[in-house]
């Protein structure tokens, strides 16, 4: 009996050949440095905000280079799956502009390369694992969970590295007809990886980030095909990334610790290797200590969190754009408008070091991004989000879209547009005065006027204000006519002259329009008071004047 008899028997299903494979999923043919990147999520939970970084990488090295990213479902642990999680992450990420180019569809495939759910791709694997028994290099391991834990329960005893390795590989010297006679005899087994390295031997390789890393040789007889049938992931990242031609591997820092392994499955299966570029976690500071976002501690660490906040999806992927290149932040400056598609990455500006999550940075950027849409766009916009996340918001929308309209429209068209919010869920908060049901909600709180200014001079100041008030003027003849309306109740027409005699004065102009503020509106912040006026119109604003007057002053 020999290794050939072994594989036959353990892989009797088995007719084709890595070759009949390399013929099968041929070289691609694409322009010189294309890349072949992929995302390859798990469908075990929700979209993670570093995975969508990941994939967000993978996917802009791939056009910007005239290559393919596809995405491939690796769905082999079949215990921690969440049903329809893999369509959901699709969702998210087509959410966020990341569409691939060939692979999972979630109800399909597409590309040449496939099936691109790992599942379904069982006869590839065995084909392999097949090829690698016939040449000694993989072997039916028949140790129980027992069996290994008593091991590993000697191993630190010892105070040796722990592992199924060398000496410590109980079935990787068993005779051939032995491992043929205990298969027939129907015993379980897995196949593991006959590993020919030392942990105490180093080999160098190259990350297109971190340069050449010098790392232990891989000496663990990982498994490679589990009690199910199924691969494990380390094996089936080879297969698959060499038959689908992936020619670069994006992922994150932490599988550094793993490309031992994978390095010696592809020389040992003679395959190419890959470029891999481990790009930096995203961190969190949680007591002053530096640590990875948690999916259990951190909402932001599930994209869904933004999406369900109002942020512009642009906004998340202009984020995590100053994160993967340090050169991004000032391309932008100078091209605001410019699509991000425009902007080649660089694995060369590419941080060494996690990036902390910055909150103010995102809040700034979906400011910008809002800001610049059109009055148009962002009430579209709104409107698709509130549908799904915000009834009140989706009934001032629909009540009105013209006015809801002119309300977003408020000192937009200029050359610094106004940016009064930073997501879609301010909107509500901010605009809801406009409306008069929500007005007189509002108006059922205290008022925050300046008790130190006289009742009876605010009645008599917004009377005179309602009776003289000219909405055909221009902002600036508008403030200019509220400043001498301010005068005749001795309010300084600035700040600055109040300050040099404020015994001559009641207050300042500035007094003067936040009365106004917080009669029309309830509050002392809201968008340009001089366009709250057009909105509203001389109707609304008399029946608010009134309306406090005679019940809050």
């Amino acid at each position: 009996m020999n290794y050939n008899d072994l594989a036959d028997l353990m892989f009797s299903d088995v007719t084709e050949t890595i070759e009949d494979l390399e013929k099968r999923f041929p070289k691609r043919d694409l322009p010189d440095g294309a890349l072949v990147t992929r995302f390859a999520p798990s469908p075990t939970g929700f979209l993670h905000t570093g995975s969508l970084f990941t994939s967000l990488i993978a996917y802009k090295f791939a056009k910007d280079t005239n290559g393919v990213f596809y995405i491939r479902l690796e769905d082999t642990d079949t215990k921690r799956e969440i049903e329809g999680s893999g369509k959901d992450l699709l969702k998210q990420l087509r959410e966020f502009g990341i569409v691939p180019m060939e692979g999972y569809l979630g109800d399909s495939e597409k590309g040449n390369y496939g099936p691109y759910k790992q599942s379904d791709r069982a006869m590839i694997y065995r084909t392999v694992i097949k090829a690698l028994v016939k040449k000694g290099k993989a072997y039916p391991c028949f140790c129980t969970q027992s069996d290994l834990e008593e091991l590993r329960n000697k191993q630190e005893a010892q105070k040796i590295t722990p592992g199924y390795y060398g000496q410590y590989a109980k079935c990787r010297n068993i005779p051939v007809d032995e491992a043929i006679n205990r298969i027939k005899n129907g015993e379980p087994y897995v196949v593991r990886f006959k590993s020919s390295g030392n942990h105490e031997n180093k080999i160098t390789v190259h990350d297109l980030i971190r340069g050449n890393l010098e790392l232990s040789q891989n000496d663990q007889d990982i498994v490679i095909l589990k009690s199910d049938g199924l691969p494990t992931y380390h094996f089936a990242h080879a297969v698959d990334d060499h038959f689908m031609r992936t020619n670069c591997v994006t992922r994150g820092e932490e599988w550094l610790s793993s490309l031992p392994i994978h390095i010696e499955l592809f020389n040992a299966l003679g395959f190419e290797l890959p470029q891999y570029a481990h790009l930096p976690v995203i961190m969190k500071l949680d007591n002053g200590n530096r640590r990875k976002l948690s999916k259990r501690k951190d909402d932001e660490a599930a994209v869904s969190y933004f999406l369900k906040d109002g942020y512009p999806s642009e906004a998340l992927i202009e984020y995590l754009l100053t994160i993967a290149n340090s050169n991004y932040e000032e391309w932008k400056a100078e091209h605001k408008t410019t699509s991000n598609d425009e902007f080649k990455l660089s694995f060369d500006k590419m941080s060494l070091d996690g990036a902390l999550f910055d909150i103010m940075k995102l809040k700034f950027i979906s400011k910008e991004i809002l800001s610049r849409m059109s009055k148009e766009e962002i009430t579209a916009r709104a409107l698709t989000w509130a549908k799904k996340y915000d009834s009140n918001l989706l009934d001032l929308i629909t009540r009105d879209e013209q006015y809801f309209m002119s309300i977003m429209n408020i000192e937009r068209e200029k050359e610094n547009p106004r940016k009064d919010y930073e997501k879609f869920s301010d909107i509500f908060p901010i605009i809801k005065f406009f409306y008069k049901d929500y007005y007189l909600e509002l108006m059922k709180n205290e008022l925050p006027f300046n008790p130190f200014i006289d009742k009876e001079v605010t009645k008599s100041l917004l009377n005179e204000f309602v009776d003289t008030l000219d909405l055909s003027l221009d902002e600036q003849n508008w403030f200019n006519s509220l400043k001498e309306l301010g005068k005749k109740y001795k309010f300084a027409e600035s700040n600055k002259i109040y300050k040099q005699n404020k015994d001559l004065y009641i207050g300042h102009v500035g007094d003067v329009a936040e009365i106004l503020r917080i009669t029309l509106t309830s509050s002392k912040q809201s968008p340009n008071l001089y366009y709250v006026l057009q909105i509203l119109g001389k109707d609304q604003i008399r029946e608010r004047i009134d309306f406090v007057i005679n019940n809050k002053l």
